[in-house]
């Protein structure tokens, strides 16, 4: 962990001087950066553990979100990302803004802050702490033990984030990205020798003969992800997550050319479509070592590396599963950081004809936000051990309150010219009170991610229906120093991609291992 904290201050030193360079680490990175920046920032602890305790207590299915999502990255690549680079914005509000009013921007900052620092960032904190504790203690009974975990967790990812901005991040992100890999391989393959007495191949044998439908990622409607959800709302809530989630594109935005953004986000479909294997898996073979026994679904993973993997390797994964926890964290904080400075600091002094604040007074404020939420996700991360359905689904459903109206406004934003602000900061007022109903409160008998599908088409409706007769005036593209040439290769990297997901799902179905 040292190693990897001296080389990323080392390769960012001089380099994080002005806001540009903090926040978007001087729009420099490159393909292989952004591919492992996103990698770690999207698998972590919560990641990891939620998978794993769905396939060990259902089956394959929740790896929709993963493979599915791919379609996602490539729409992201192809589509999202041209027009991001060349209007040169630095957050997504900031381009809502400019397209409707400051209130839809407003309204979008306060949804992503609310998702971040009351869902996103204390599950990270609860699920990395709670997998540190199961896999090197074998329990997180002690109220002490939990708290000392957690907070030394929280403050060096918030270290990455308050001195070494988003070039720090993304370096430390590559190197234990690399770690991730490997022990993504290792894992399954000691987990099946140990089920197979010695035998990867024995292991192998039992997972498919016996329960083979464990392996059946064609989930049923009693499962936790159904199979018809991949055509309702899944496609449109993981073309939020990677088209539009600040604190994934905030990557993509520092890319110092479209080739190199294009590279890092398809590359990082490829290690998508790996998680299965990685850390479904896991879960399955968990089931068949320990059957009912876990008192959680959350614990499978951790109990199962703590049993499997040799001592002498026990250290360096603890290493990287921090590093893990640290990625997703630290770009959680960093991201909130940059909503607060740009969309909610900046635009309120703009209103009060205040002066306008200098590089050093940007990072300023942008370090204090990241030790305020840090503290908020310290309060609020204890609480997510009450969650009844697992960690996974909790996080799924919570995100839907700021998912679903985003993309909306987004696409609305580029593809409909008659769209207005009236409509769009309607949407948001309408979604919030809306999916909260039918999700928490009145039992429709719809799946949520139904509901995700459900609630998209009502808001496009809204902003198709309540528009101007001729289209919205729209500012013209900013001016930017960013290399606008796509990757020569996206088309046949997307082919490949598309391939693989239709291989992968017919192979874990009852058509292939499932049956």
């Amino acid at each position: 962990m040292a190693i990897v904290a001296w080389v990323s201050f080392a390769l960012t030193r001089g380099k994080v001087g002005d806001s540009s360079g903090f926040f978007l680490a001087g729009r420099s990175l490159s393909g292989a950066f952004i591919a492992g920046s996103l990698l770690l920032t999207n698998i972590s602890a919560e990641q990891i553990v939620g998978l794993a305790g769905s396939a060990y207590a259902f089956n394959l299915s929740s790896m929709a979100w993963e493979v599915v999502s791919v379609v996602a990255i490539m729409i992201m690549a192809l589509v999202f990302l041209p027009r991001y680079l060349a209007n040169g914005f630095t957050t997504l509000p900031q381009y809502l803004g400019e397209r409707f009013d400051g209130r839809v921007r407003s309204a979008t900052v306060v949804l992503f802050l609310l998702g971040y620092g009351c869902v996103t960032i204390p599950s990270v904190l609860y699920s990395g702490t709670v997998a540190v504790l199961q896999t090197f203690v074998g329990t997180f009974d002690s109220t002490y033990s939990f708290a000392i975990v957690m907070v030394v967790i929280g403050l060096i990812g918030a270290a990455y984030s308050i001195t070494g901005g988003l070039r720090a991040i993304a370096v430390s992100d590559t190197l234990n990205g690399a770690g991730l890999v490997f022990f993504g391989f290792l894992i399954p393959l000691l987990a099946l020798a140990h089920l197979g007495d010695g035998s990867i191949a024995d292991g192998w044998q039992t997972v498919v003969t016996e329960h083979p439908e464990k392996l059946n990622a064609v989930g049923g409607p009693t499962d936790p992800t159904p199979f018809a959800v991949l055509f309702t709302g899944m496609l449109f809530s993981n073309l939020a997550y990677w088209g539009t989630n600040q604190y994934v594109i905030q990557r993509t935005l520092a890319a110092k050319s479209l080739k190199s953004g294009q590279q890092g986000v398809l590359l990082a479909g490829f290690f998508k479509l790996l998680i299965p294997f990685f850390i479904m898996l896991p879960g399955v073979i968990a089931f068949h070592l320990y059957g009912d026994s876990l008192t959680s679904m959350d614990h499978a993973y951790p109990r199962l590396v703590r049993d499997v993997l040799p001592e002498f390797l026990t250290g360096i994964f603890l290493a990287v599963l921090l590093g893990a926890v640290f990625s997703s964290f630290n770009s959680l904080l960093q991201s909130a950081a940059t909503l607060v400075t740009f969309d909610l600091i900046v635009p309120w002094r703009d209103r009060q004809a205040l002066a306008q604040l200098n590089d050093d007074q940007l990072i300023r404020i942008g370090r204090f936000a990241c030790l305020a939420i840090t503290i908020l996700g310290f309060v609020i991360a204890p609480m997510l051990q009450l969650a009844p359905e697992g960690l996974w689904q909790l996080i799924r459903k919570f995100t839907g309150f700021y998912n679903i109206p985003i993309i909306a406004l987004v696409l609305a934003a580029m593809f409909m010219g008659r769209a207005h602000a009236k409509a769009a900061f309607a949407v948001v007022l309408f979604h919030v009170p809306a999916y909260a109903i039918v999700t928490f409160w009145w039992d429709t008998g719809i799946h949520f991610v139904h509901i995700y599908g459900i609630l998209f088409v009502i808001e496009m409706a809204i902003l198709w229906v309540w528009s101007d007769p001729v289209p919205v005036a729209q500012a013209n593209d900013s001016d930017t120093a960013v290399d606008l040439t796509p990757w020569r290769w996206r088309w046949w990297t997307v082919a490949g991609l598309s391939a693989l997901i239709l291989v992968q799902y017919v192979y874990l179905s009852p058509l292939g291992v499932a049956g």
